[in-house]
């Protein structure tokens, strides 16, 4: 499997024929600068943990240009149809799909969900953190924006994951040091990549104290390059 971070939640997973957006937050992220349509060249699934703009992010245009498959909580995915996106898998929390090749399934995060339009805060479901899971490939835990909570241990007996992407930022969700407690205390993966970062000046500008958090536990930190691909 590559990963590739493009700053703040935004990742891409390509393995086998597929391409995983998470969280597409291209136009107006600070933290990205490459571009767009080349960073998601060939995209076959978009996966989006919860309804604030930079999550969901491009979600609409990337839909549309490249056909992928929308998969998301079941308010979020019924807007995105609202907005012409038609490959939609609407989810909930607990519940998994088979995405063929692989599987998806969202589980609990503690963090609100909603979105300005028009002027109008509108509701669209719950946050959540995706796991995806493939054969042969390692499994892999995006966090979505959470604090800690205790039953991240279950999510990790019962998924297993080998590599997490956990937010790190402060203010709007766990900072350096809840985070690392986190992964030392109910997490327990193989490697851990820190995101929600140096995106704004309101967020945490540095992973540093989140890899000094760590050091000496059996999970690697990796702080990959923004726009640079990490290969497991």
């Amino acid at each position: 499997m590559k990963i590739t971070w493009f700053g703040h939640s935004t990742f891409r997973l390509d393995f086998s024929d597929k391409v995983i957006l998470i969280d597409p937050y291209f136009t107006g992220n600070p933290a990205f600068k490459g571009d767009m349509m080349e960073a998601v060249r060939g995209t076959t699934h978009i996966l989006v943990t919860h309804g604030h703009s930079d999550h969901y992010g491009d979600t609409i245009t990337i839909a549309k240009d490249t056909n992928a498959v929308v998969a998301t909580n079941a308010d979020l995915a019924s807007w995105f149809s609202t907005k012409g996106v038609n490959r939609l898998e609407p989810m909930n929390t607990g519940g998994s799909i088979d995405a063929g090749g692989f599987s998806v399934t969202l589980v609990r995060a503690d963090h609100s969900a909603a979105t300005i339009e028009d002027g109008v805060s509108q509701a669209l479901g719950n946050a959540n953190g995706i796991i995806v899971k493939a054969d042969g490939e390692p499994t892999v835990y995006h966090l979505g924006d959470t604090d800690i909570f205790s039953d991240m241990a279950l999510i990790s007996e019962i998924h297993q994951p080998d590599i997490a992407f956990v937010p790190i930022g402060d203010r709007f969700t766990m900072g350096a040091e809840t985070a690392a407690l986190a992964v030392k205390r109910f997490l327990k993966t193989k490697h851990v990549i820190p995101c929600h970062y140096a995106t704004f000046p309101l967020l945490a500008q540095s992973a540093d104290p989140f890899v000094a958090a760590l050091a000496g536990e059996p999970t690697k930190v990796i702080v990959p390059a923004k726009n640079t691909a990490v290969v497991f």
